[in-house]
């Protein structure tokens, strides 16, 4: 009855097919199309969550050359097709009714418990640009679901980074070295952390907040992420 009444007041488009999005849960996406969405099932890494070529490895080469400060990271999905298409309506268009359903995937992960969820930050130049965190959406309603609490305005980004876009794997990294830090410390002590984003790429971004994290005092820390963007 709730979708009808909202279809009759805003009926819309799927940005996806063109056809009618009468699912108000997932809209502006049908709920032909979101049914299109599927996890990564191919072989990865056991550590960083890297898609590998093959299943024979268990660990990608910028693992073992560099060991991340995370425990182990997972993506739901790879960051292509409607996926892509809703995590950029999600984080470039401002519909943000789309992080709850968004947030339903990434339960299917199977993670192990923890104690606080805690997003991702933007700087705080770029957040009043967007108005919003996209991870921090994600993380309350991740942190909801769990029964657990959301830590934000903890982990804070204090330079405002040129954007990754573009940028190779070693320039990136570079370009996040020390743009993270804790301001609360006592609220991660000793906790196991699930550290929330919506894309990894390179895990650059991912690996300096768990530098941050590990610093402040954090046991283990676990990335979840909707999805894996290859470097193209």
């Amino acid at each position: 009855m709730i979708n009808t009444f909202l279809n009759m007041l805003f009926p819309e488009t799927c940005p996806v097919c063109g056809g009618p999005a009468r699912d108000h849960y997932t809209a502006p996406v049908c709920q032909g199309c979101w049914r299109k969405i599927s996890p990564y099932q191919g072989p990865a890494c056991r550590r960083c969550g890297k898609p590998l070529v093959s299943d024979v490895s268990t660990k990608c080469g910028e693992c073992l050359q560099d060991e991340p400060f995370f425990t182990h990271a997972v993506s739901f999905g790879l960051y292509e097709g409607v996926l892509r298409k809703a995590i950029g309506l999600l984080k470039y268009h401002n519909v943000n009714r789309l992080s709850r359903p968004l947030s339903d995937i990434m339960l299917s992960v199977c993670m192990p418990s923890v104690d606080a969820v805690v997003p991702v930050p933007l700087h705080e130049r770029r957040l009043r640009r967007r108005e919003f965190n996209q991870s921090a959406l994600l993380a309350k309603y991740l942190a909801r679901s769990l029964g657990t609490s959301v830590i934000l305005n903890c982990l804070v980004k204090i330079r405002d980074t040129t954007p990754q876009v573009g940028l190779r794997s070693h320039d990136r990294r570079k370009n996040l070295r020390n743009a993270f830090e804790v301001r609360r410390p006592d609220l991660i002590e000793r906790k196991d952390i699930m550290l929330v984003d919506d894309v990894v790429t390179t895990g650059a971004t991912v690996g300096e907040c768990s530098r941050a994290l590990k610093k402040a005092g954090a046991e283990n820390i676990y990335v979840l992420t909707l999805a894996h963007g290859m470097m193209e």
